[in-house]
């Protein structure tokens, strides 16, 4: 007999347990917002060339690939707060050790085992859907996502203020000490205040494996086509954020506070557009056509990006991707939670979490080889080649969702 979503959620405090979980999100992903932008200088530091700095960026998206749907499935199973809390844990542990890296190959095993620990958005998303009734979801995506962009306005300008590039690896130790007591904080928060939205589950006699839940949302007319959709952009999005460091600095001569502005203030534009905007349009319009908008929108500013000079249309552009992907995303997983029955939420956002981690790590191996082989500008091409595309397969899951 399967368990259903224990007494906190549907209805009465589900909005408190809705923002104290979002607060507690910010405090992490500022932790992770911290690293993100230093990763291209902090591989440069150890004279790594650029495709050992690619796959620097993709350890932690591999490890996700693994971690996603097991801590999406065993949330399941066990319930969505103890994983929380040992998958942040670990991750400060993992911030800490970062920090202390004596070489490049001890730093792609650390962040490795880094994505493994903190491959826990599918548990956040299961969470949401556990206490939130299908209608408001798009919104309540769209909240959870504000909350991490807040934390990246933050986190990459206080890392490019903390990190000094000149003394060598050294020099990243206390932003990347700062992500591991901001984890910390995280994983205490969600012990203290947040309530845990399902009941335990039995062991199933005849557990599904992954490979067969993998077979069932390949086919899906819906979740299929959100899944190959979240692969072909997220390939798109962390190639270019991999090499966009790399990038800046060679056009533009940028230094870390310079990327980290560039990405403060792409979310200071999102996180607004996400909070207040993205559930009303998706109300009004349509989850699968506002997800299409946002990609026409996205690809735009990715094919223009290469034609900036350094200034305020680079800033501008990089808000405008913001911006549109703010709008388009949490449709995605607004679109899939509709589609999947309660007792294999975490399970099916862990796959499609995992198509993503999958796409971050394929997208940031490509975009180097690219960056370094062919030219500068062309991961912004060949994302905008990639993901338009993506604007049919998001009507067409639209289609599909509206006749199921």
């Amino acid at each position: 007999m399967s368990a259903r979503p224990a007494t906190a959620p549907r209805d009465r405090g589900s909005a408190a347990a809705l923002y104290t979980l979002l607060s507690v999100m910010f405090i992490n992903m500022m932790g992770f917002g911290i690293v993100v932008p230093l990763l291209p200088f902090y591989g440069a530091s150890f004279h790594a060339p650029p495709w050992q700095i690619a796959l620097i960026f993709s350890a932690y998206s591999i490890g996700s690939f693994f971690g996603e749907p097991f801590w999406g499935r065993l949330s399941d199973r066990v319930g969505r707060k103890p994983i929380l809390i040992c998958t942040t844990a670990a991750n400060c542990l993992c911030y800490g050790a970062l920090a202390f890296a004596p070489n490049i190959y001890l730093a792609f095993i650390i962040r490795l085992l880094g994505g493994l620990a903190a491959g826990n958005g599918s548990v956040v998303q299961g969470y949401i859907a556990d206490v939130t009734p299908p209608g408001e979801r798009a919104g309540r995506m769209a909240r959870l996502g504000a909350a991490y962009n807040i934390g990246f306005i933050l986190g990459p300008f206080v890392g490019g203020m903390l990190a000094k590039t000149s003394v060598g690896p050294i020099g990243f130790q206390i932003p990347l000490l700062v992500a591991s007591g901001l984890a910390a904080c995280s994983s205490l928060g969600i012990a203290l205040v947040v309530r845990e939205s399902r009941g335990r589950r039995p062991a199933e006699t005849n557990p599904k494996s992954r490979w067969v839940m993998f077979g069932f949302a390949a086919r899906h007319p819906v979740i299929g086509r959100l899944m190959l959709l979240t692969f072909v952009v997220g390939f798109a999005f962390t190639g270019i954020e991999s090499v966009f460091g790399l990038w800046a600095q060679h056009r533009f001569a940028w230094a870390p506070r310079n990327v980290g502005l560039c990405f403060g203030i792409a979310g200071l534009v999102s996180a607004p557009t996400q909070f207040f905007i993205t559930g009303a349009l998706s109300r009004r319009f349509g989850e699968a056509r506002m997800l299409a908008v946002g990609m026409v929108g996205t690809v735009i500013a990715m094919a223009l990006q290469p034609l900036t000079n350094g200034g305020a249309s680079t800033y501008g552009l990089m808000a405008m991707t913001a911006l549109f992907s703010s709008v388009a995303f949490p449709n995605s997983g607004a679109l899939m939670s509709r589609s999947i029955d309660p007792d294999n939420q975490g399970q099916i956002m862990g796959l499609n979490n995992a198509a993503g981690a999958f796409a971050r790590v394929a997208g940031p191996f490509t975009a180097g080889l690219v960056f370094a082989g062919i030219s500068v500008n062309g991961p912004f091409f060949l994302g905008a080649l990639i993901v338009a595309p993506a604007i049919a397969l998001a009507l067409s899951a639209g289609r599909a969702a509206m006749r199921a």
